[in-house]
């Protein structure tokens, strides 16, 4: 990765070290960012600068944002993923972004995926570099206990190696090191999910004391929506006995979303996940960009 790159408008864009963890978690907790496996916590950066490459922006020796990238495999070839691109709010406009972008993502021609939380500021950014469908992803909190699982559902702990080898089979991807990274968190639990008896999806659930987190549970190929419903309510189903409150992601639309806000669960967020093709989503709910409409 380049290094102390000047970027015009006093910023410089390098490569970030273990001493910059400090200042990126401030910068992430600016942006909204709370708890584990965020920007703001060093676990997670530290996980990214040994797996990928991070950027910080600075002005004047102040950190004001950074990005993340990993090189992810599936779909036939090698998927530059955007990890993660947190700026400041006090210096959004200022060419923050489209300067870690830059650093980033040298090779535009190479397909990329990314997901923003920023949606405002993002949407046109992400856009202008040519990413353009999109497939929205709902948090949603409530308490687990609430939960019933539907019938014929099974949900085992499993190894970050089967797991891995059950999503690298369905989807093609590669996400070892995230599995294992996991796996390693507090409270960190990987996953199968069965349908009589059958294995229907496969995925990671971690949180901090009492809250846990459904973050990524991949569908085997074929199964209805019903089915990878039923595999979410089943994964959260087995967490009822460990913990009350939960937060978990989903695809939405998701059939799992309307028995959770039926059981008094509650939307507290939105992400974007955005590609340059629509293969690299899932095209049955990928819908265009609204930033280009």
């Amino acid at each position: 990765m380049t290094t102390d790159r000047t970027c015009g408008r006093g910023l410089m864009v390098r490569a970030a070290t273990a001493g910059d963890l400090e200042n990126i978690a401030r910068v992430a907790e600016a942006a909204g960012q709370r708890g584990e496996w965020t920007g703001a916590d060093p676990a997670y950066v530290g996980h990214l600068l040994r797996y990928g490459r991070v950027a910080v922006a600075s002005d004047d020796d102040r950190i004001i944002g950074f990005g993340a990238t990993r090189g992810i495999a599936g779909h036939g070839g090698v998927t530059s993923m955007l990890c993660d691109l947190f700026v400041d709010p006090a210096q959004h406009g200022r060419g923050c972004g489209r300067a870690l972008l830059a650093e980033l993502w040298p090779e535009r021609a190479a397909p990329r995926m990314t997901f923003s939380s920023q949606h405002p500021h993002a949407l046109p950014l992400y856009t202008s570099v040519g990413l353009d469908a999109w497939w929205p992803l709902l948090y949603l909190t409530g308490d687990l206990r609430a939960v019933r699982s539907p019938a014929g559902w099974t949900v085992a702990p499993s190894s970050p190696e089967a797991v891995s080898r059950f999503e690298a089979g369905w989807t093609g991807a590669d996400r070892s090191a995230d599995q294992h990274a996991w796996a390693r968190r507090p409270n960190g639990t990987t996953l199968v999910a069965a349908l009589d008896g059958q294995p229907v999806a496969a995925g990671v659930a971690a949180g901090e004391g009492d809250g846990f987190g459904l973050v990524h549970l991949a569908s085997a190929p074929g199964v209805t929506d019903d089915q990878a419903g039923g595999s979410v309510l089943a994964a959260l189903a087995a967490l009822a006995g460990v913990a009350g409150q939960a937060q978990v992601c989903l695809p939405a639309p998701h059939p799992a979303v309307r028995p959770l806000l039926a059981a008094g669960w509650r939307a507290t967020g939105l992400d974007l996940f955005m590609a340059t093709r629509i293969d690299l989503l899932d095209a049955r709910r990928c819908v265009p960009s609204p930033a280009l409409a």
